[in-house]
């Protein structure tokens, strides 16, 4: 039996060695590689501050607002962990974006599908949770962005108006809503960590692709302490800027709207969702028809799931054209964003609909090359 378990911990103690210590490597990794590393540790500190708001927070429409604010007002370690939970949101999401279009630049996500999918699983997922997470301060904004984009499911085809019905827990959003964008509020994160482990497995079965872009060089360094060192350091200067901003300006990125408790008999002059969701819901707006616009909403993330398939068309592109294409891809991304925080209005109208188009169809343009 001793034998047995002392054989056991020895596989674990060498799969751990394997996994994290004497991992070959790339020596010429440059810093677009730290991204990875980075959302990982805006990961860990979004789920331990969350967890310490639940001391706070009350998932009741009449209290939420009130317990938040007192929070900030009389308690300065709510209002330090509510900076950095939320502007912890945003960090990671620039984060992900980096690393996505580092993927996208250097042709990773040609390593291995899985990988691939499984990370575009993990970007959804973190969309998911962050929108959860904007409704729970309950100000106007929070509420509104909420009855909107929920209100969306309505031009689903026979099961919408109900599907609608069942997420708000009634006839609106309200009290029954806001327990439930909680609970799974709560919850999402520990599923995020544990395809997150299943997202590291797959990429250090196929290894990590470089900005050369081969598969294999003369020599390769040792996962630790060479990179475990570099992703330390590439974690202090981000980090230095998340504390800065959370004890000098925490509210920077707040919209002054959700400053104000939700009132559902009165409806922002203009609704916008956070930053993050700008892309999406600018091609959401760029399609006059409801369910063709929640079905371009849906296409402009899942359309990633697509760069996993058929990878051997794609070498022309990676050869060529892949940091030009993924530029044009992060283009099409800006101004998109953009355009969803504007009015809805020409000429935003007109150039959302122009960049609509071609973002979906420089994915497209994989499919075409062979």
């Amino acid at each position: 039996m001793m034998k047995k378990m002392s054989l056991r911990k020895s596989k674990n103690f060498i799969f751990m060695n394997n996994f994290i210590v004497d991992l070959p490597t790339p020596p010429n990794l440059n810093f677009w590689w730290n991204m990875g590393s980075l959302t990982g540790a805006a990961l860990s500190l979004q789920i331990l501050t969350g967890i310490l708001l639940t001391m706070h927070y009350v998932p009741e429409a009449s209290l939420a607002f009130f317990k938040i604010t007192t929070m900030e007002i009389n308690n300065f370690e709510g209002a330090t962990l509510r900076g950095l939970h939320a502007l912890g949101a945003s960090t990671m999401f620039i984060f992900i974006f980096l690393h996505m279009f580092r993927s996208l630049f250097y042709g990773s996500y040609l390593m291995n599908k899985v990988t691939w999918i499984s990370g575009v699983t993990l970007f959804i997922l973190t969309m998911m949770t962050a929108f959860l997470g904007y409704v729970l301060p309950w100000g106007q904004m929070s509420f509104w962005a909420a009855t909107v984009i929920t209100n969306m499911l309505s031009a689903i085809p026979f099961v919408g108006h109900s599907l609608v019905i069942w997420i708000w827990g009634g006839f609106s959003v309200g009290g029954a809503t806001l327990n439930r964008f909680y609970t799974f509020h709560f919850l999402l994160p520990f599923m995020l960590l544990a395809i997150t482990i299943l997202h590291l497995l797959f990429l250090h079965e196929s290894g990590s692709n470089n900005p050369l872009g081969v598969i294999s060089t003369p020599s390769k360094k040792s996962f630790h302490s060479y990179f475990t060192w570099k992703d330390f350091f590439g974690l202090f200067l981000p980090l230095s800027c998340l504390f800065f901003l959370t004890f000098s300006k925490p509210d920077v990125l707040t919209d002054v709207a959700n400053f104000i408790e939700a009132n559902p008999l009165s409806t922002p002059a203009h609704i916008m969702p956070e930053w993050y969701f700008l892309f999406a819901y600018g091609i959401l707006r760029s399609v006059p028809n409801k369910l063709g616009g929640v079905m371009a909403l849906i296409g402009s993330v899942a359309i990633l799931y697509l760069l996993g398939v058929g990878q051997s068309k794609f070498y022309f592109i990676k050869k060529s054209f892949q940091g030009v294409w993924a530029n044009l891809i992060a283009s099409n991304f800006i101004v998109l964003s953009f355009i969803g925080s504007q009015l809805v209005e020409q000429p935003y109208i007109l150039i959302g609909q122009i960049f609509s188009v071609s973002y979906f169809l420089l994915f497209a343009m994989l499919f075409l090359m062979k």
